[in-house]
C-alpha cells in the first residue's frame, strides 16, 4: 500500500476535491486527502496525503503558505475575486509608491473577516450556499498573521502582482479587497497561484498528467511522512523499551538515548530499528516523553 505525501501541481479548472478523486483514479488508491482547498480558478501547491500520511493532513493544513496574486485596482467584486459580479466601480489614480506602502502595511496580525464565497460554517451551513442564494450574513472576524507582503510587479496603472507569506486561513481575496479599500478605489484578485505549502514548492510539484506517466514509478515523487517534521530533532527508544514505546505510552527520559538539548515543540521518534515511531512532546516535569500522534 502506497503512503506518503506527493506535491500536485492544481491546474485551473479543477477544484481540489477533484484533483483528489481524479489521484485516487491513478493510484488506485481510496485513502488519500488533501491539504488545503484551492478555488477551481486558482492553481498550485497541493499536496495529497495517501494512506497513513493523511494522519499528517491536519498538520500540513496548518503549515504556512505563500502565494502570488494579481490585484485588480478600480472595482469591487461579489466573490472579491474576478469570478464574481460587479459591485461597484471607482476612478483609479495610486502610483506604485502607494500601493508598496499599503501592501507593507498588511505585514503582522491582520483581522479579516471571511468573504461570503467560502467554506465557513455559520450556524452549521456553509457561507457560500447561502451566498449563492443571495443570502449575506455577518461573519466573525478572525486573526491572521501576514509574515510578508511584497510588491513584485507593477503591471500597469491598475494593476498589480504581489507575493504573500501568510498563516493557515488567510484569504488572499479578502486581502486584495482590503488593499483597495485602504488604497481609497476598490480592487479584487485577478489571479492566483500558491508557490508553498509548508516546505513543499511549486518547483518540485508535479501536475495530475505527470502522476499518471509517472505511475508505475512514483516512488521518488513520495515523501515520507518523517520527511513533513524534518525541522525537529530526532531521539531513539531503547530497546528494552520497545512493548512501551509500540503501546504509545509514554516514554520516561531514561528510555532515551540521549535528549536534544534545546527547547522544541515536538521531537521526531524512532526505535532502534531506525523505524519512525511518531511525533512526541518533551515534558520535563513528568520526565518523559508523551505521544503526539502515532505514524506506525
Amino acid at each position: 500500500m502506497l503512503s506518503g505525501i506527493i506535491n500536485i501541481y492544481k491546474e485551473k479548472g479543477f477544484t481540489s476535491h477533484d484533483v483528489v478523486a481524479k489521484a485516487r483514479g491513478i493510484l488506485r488508491e481510496r485513502k488519500i486527502g488533501h491539504t488545503g482547498t484551492l478555488d477551481p480558478d486558482a492553481e498550485g501547491v497541493l499536496p495529497l496525503c495517501i494512506g497513513k500520511a493523511t494522519k499528517v493532513v491536519p498538520y500540513l493544513t496548518d503549515a504556512d503558505k505563500c502565494y502570488e496574486a494579481v490585484v485588480r485596482l478600480g472595482a469591487y467584486t461579489t466573490t472579491e475575486d474576478a469570478s464574481g459580479e460587479i459591485l461597484e466601480t471607482f476612478p483609479v489614480n495610486v502610483t506604485p509608491e502607494q500601493v508598496l506602502e499599503v501592501v507593507k502595511s498588511f505585514e503582522g496580525a491582520y483581522t479579516q473577516i471571511p468573504p461570503m464565497y467560502s467554506a465557513i460554517k455559520v450556524n452549521g451551513v456553509r457561507l457560500y450556499e447561502l451566498a449563492r442564494k443571495g443570502i449575506v450574513v455577518d461573519r466573525p472576524s478572525r486573526e491572521v498573521t501576514i509574515l510578508g507582503c511584497e510588491l513584485l510587479e507593477w503591471i500597469d496603472e491598475t494593476s498589480f502582482k504581489i507575493r504573500v507569506d501568510c498563516s493557515k486561513g488567510t484569504y488572499i481575496r479578502t486581502l486584495c479587497t482590503d488593499i483597495g479599500r485602504k488604497l481609497g478605489c476598490g480592487a479584487y484578485m485577478e489571479s492566483l497561484l500558491r508557490t508553498r505549502v509548508g516546505h513543499f514548492e511549486l518547483s518540485k510539484s508535479i501536475t495530475l498528467k505527470e502522476l499518471e506517466a509517472y505511475k508505475e514509478i512514483i516512488t521518488p515523487y513520495v515523501h515520507t511522512i518523517e520527511e513533513l517534521f524534518k525541522t525537529y530533532p530526532a531521539v531513539t527508544i531503547k530497546e528494552a523499551y520497545n512493548k512501551i514505546l509500540y503501546n504509545g505510552n509514554p516514554v520516561r527520559f531514561e528510555a532515551v538515548h540521549t535528549l536534544p538539548e534545546e527547547d522544541v515543540a515536538f521531537v521526531r521518534v524512532y526505535d532502534e530499528a531506525e523505524k519512525f515511531i511518531g511525533l512526541y512532546t518533551i515534558d520535563k516535569q513528568k520526565q518523559q516523553l508523551t505521544m503526539e500522534r502515532n505514524f506506525m
